[in-house]
């Protein structure tokens, strides 16, 4: 298990960009697969990217496809999510999480979990 540490959320107008982090402690956190996740209001929590131990292997829900982008640095242990062209649905709370060695686009497959960020998409 590693902890993790979310910053970046915030207030931004549709048509805007805004980027996340996330950080992970420890130096075995290159070891790890990490996804993002959200969850609006009266919804499930839903899939929204993810990242291999390499950063080489990339995925997105089809709800933000060309829009996201995912990536990592290894050297500072942390994963980023660039997030363009934001749109009103996108409003939710934001999570990453960490899985050991492989992604998932499940959120009960990962162990460690950020304490999550607001994204409010205002038009």
């Amino acid at each position: 298990q590693v902890q993790l540490v979310e910053s970046g959320g915030g207030l931004v107008q549709a048509g805007g960009s805004l980027r996340l982090s996330c950080r992970g402690s420890g130096r075995t956190f290159v070891n790890y697969a990490v996804g993002w996740f959200r969850q609006a209001p009266g919804k499930e929590r839903e899939f929204v990217s993810r990242i291999d131990l390499s950063g080489r292997a990339r995925d997105y829900a089809d709800a933000v496809k060309g829009r996201f982008t995912i990536s990592r640095d290894l050297a500072k242990n942390t994963v980023f999510l660039q997030m363009n062209n934001l749109k009103n649905e996108d409003t939710a709370v934001y999570y990453c999480a960490a899985r050991y060695r492989y992604t998932s686009a499940e959120a009960d497959k990962y162990s460690s979990w950020g304490q999550g960020t607001q994204i409010t998409v205002s038009s």
